[in-house]
């Protein structure tokens, strides 16, 4: 469960990031030359190596393209979790979020499909949605059951989970096992955000730098598409999710607001705790949130046997 305060590595953390990387993501741009540094930027925090024994490869099945991550121990009978990495729709892959899937993969005891869905401004709304739902498609055709499956994601892949989830009840087909949301974006209005950060500043998330990486991502779409107004979804039927935030987010009132409108999310919010704290090994909470949200996963499946 959540600390009652903060480390001293998260503090740290919290202000490199509110000194060094906030401020250059209010000037930013999602395309171009910058758009080409994050890119390279987010995609080397895969250099680092892997445990011995881990299995990584790549997979594509027609469209569908990603990454298979198995830690030691991971027992595909088990079941499988569909991971969709965060990054505005814009930045962000299958490489930048490898470390975080093999934790997931150990601590769950799953393999990981790290989906390489396509990014904007080259592939605009609905290209990332479908890639999705396609995905989870393939998982069922490849033969596991729905109640085997799992679903995550983080940030933009949190909104593009919720999304998933809303597919599958408007075309009647079956829902996972359960979800974990990771500071998902859930607002694409970014008027929640922007009125938080008004009022506390996020040490990372730019909601300016959010509403650019929106407009790539829909170009003509209006947020509330039905695909994509996951906060005014019918949620009947979704499975049981796990939210995680922290409370120096920007995002935090519409994850309030989606825990509302869902009586089956579990909502933690984590003091002092920046944007996608968990997929920071090095912080205790990072260690604790994915720990804690290991568990919540692997009850799930527990429950189905």
């Amino acid at each position: 469960m959540p600390r009652e305060a903060p480390s001293p590595e998260s503090v740290r953390l919290r202000t490199a990031f509110a000194t060094r990387v906030r401020p250059l993501a209010d000037r930013s741009a999602p395309r171009g030359y910058q758009l080409r540094g994050i890119r390279r930027i987010a995609d080397s925090a895969g250099l680092t190596r892997l445990p011995r024994g881990t299995r990584a490869w790549p997979a594509r099945y027609g469209r569908v393209r990603g990454v298979w991550m198995r830690a030691p121990g991971a027992d595909p009978t088990r079941g499988a979790l569909l991971y969709l990495h965060g990054g505005g729709y814009v930045f962000g892959s299958p490489r930048s979020h490898r470390t975080f899937a093999y934790r997931l993969s150990k601590q769950v005891g799953v393999p990981v499909f790290l989906l390489d869905y396509r990014r904007a401004p080259e592939h605009p709304f609905p290209a990332a949605a479908d890639d999705a739902l396609d995905a989870y498609r393939l998982l069922l055709a490849q033969g596991y059951p729905p109640e085997k499956l799992l679903v995550a994601g983080d940030s933009a892949g949190g909104h593009l989970t919720a999304c998933l989830l809303g597919d599958l009840a408007r075309l009647h087909l079956p829902q996972p096992a359960g979800a974990y949301l990771i500071s998902p974006w859930l607002d694409l209005s970014v008027a929640s955000a922007a009125e938080r950060d008004g009022k506390q500043r996020d040490p990372f998330l730019s909601p300016a730098y959010a509403a650019k990486c929106r407009d790539a991502y829909l170009t003509s779409t209006p947020w509330s598409h039905p695909r994509l107004d996951v906060l005014g979804a019918d949620k009947t039927g979704w499975p049981p999710i796990l939210l995680q935030v922290g409370d120096t987010e920007s995002l935090l009132d519409e994850a309030h607001r989606f825990a509302g409108t869902h009586d089956r999310t579990e909502l933690e919010v984590w003091p002092g705790q920046i944007h996608v704290f968990p997929i920071f090994s090095n912080l205790p909470e990072g260690r604790d949130a994915a720990r804690r949200a290991s568990e919540f996963l692997g009850s799930l499946l527990t429950a189905c046997q």
